[in-house]
């Protein structure tokens, strides 16, 4: 398998269990809550416009996933940027192109949809995915600071 055999299309619903299966894998960790409020919004708030997107292979098999949402006025941000939240590449799959496959096409797509910008976050010490998104052309922000506060 690799990027040529693979296909993206926008996710749907039914999507829902091989994100969770491929999330799982990736992580060691099982976060059907966390998908669950995602898919929620995403397909049963009314207010969804398609950003998210997934990989399958040539027996329709979901290999990865990039999810993402529009700003529409959130922290003053125009609906000009958009955020990328949630990548998930199957192991089996990895290192073939599929993640850059899945970034390109939701650029692609974003740009379509009249977006300038497309921001993240990501842990400083996550070394795999600080590579993978310095590699798909993503900078430090000069315009938003991430602030915390512990308690």
């Amino acid at each position: 398998m690799n990027k040529s055999t693979t296909t993206i299309r926008l996710m749907e619903n039914k999507d829902f269990n091989a994100v969770v299966r491929i999330d799982e894998q990736v992580l060691k960790v099982s976060r059907p809550e966390y998908y669950e409020q995602k898919f929620e919004r995403l397909f049963k708030s009314g207010e969804y416009l398609p950003t998210s997107l997934v990989a399958q292979d040539k027996n329709k098999t979901i290999v990865g996933f990039i999810m993402g949402e529009l700003y529409i006025g959130e922290y003053g941000i125009s609906r000009e940027g958009a955020s990328v939240d949630t990548v998930g590449v199957d192991p089996d799959y990895q290192r073939q192109g599929i993640g850059e496959k899945l970034m390109n096409e939701f650029v692609d797509h974003l740009k379509q949809l009249g977006v300038k910008k497309i921001n993240t976050l990501v842990d400083q010490n996550d070394t795999r995915m600080m590579l993978y998104f310095d590699a798909n052309k993503f900078r430090p922000s000069k315009a938003v600071i991430n602030l915390e506060r512990s308690i």
